[in-house]
C-alpha cells in the first residue's frame, strides 16, 4: 500500500490525497476503509492502493494510519 496525506476534502463526499510532486490523486467516500468519511480531516496520513476510476487514476481502500 502507498502512503499520502490527504490534501482536500469536499463536502460532495470526495478528496484528493497529496502524493507528492505537483500530482494529487482522487477518492470518493465509497473507498475509504476503517473510518466514516466524515471522520477524515485535512492532513491526515492515509495509505491506498492506486486504482484506475473511469476518469482517471484514484486512490482505493483509503485507510486512516
Amino acid at each position: 500500500m502507498a502512503e499520502g496525506t490527504i490534501k482536500r476534502i469536499t463536502d460532495k463526499g470526495f478528496g484528493f490525497i497529496s502524493i507528492g510532486g505537483d500530482k494529487d490523486l482522487f477518492f470518493h467516500h465509497s473507498n475509504v476503509e476503517g473510518a466514516a468519511f466524515d471522520d477524515l480531516r485535512e492532513g491526515q496520513q492515509v495509505t491506498y492502493n492506486p486504482g484506475q476510476g473511469p476518469k482517471g487514476p484514484r486512490a482505493e481502500n483509503v485507510t486512516p494510519v
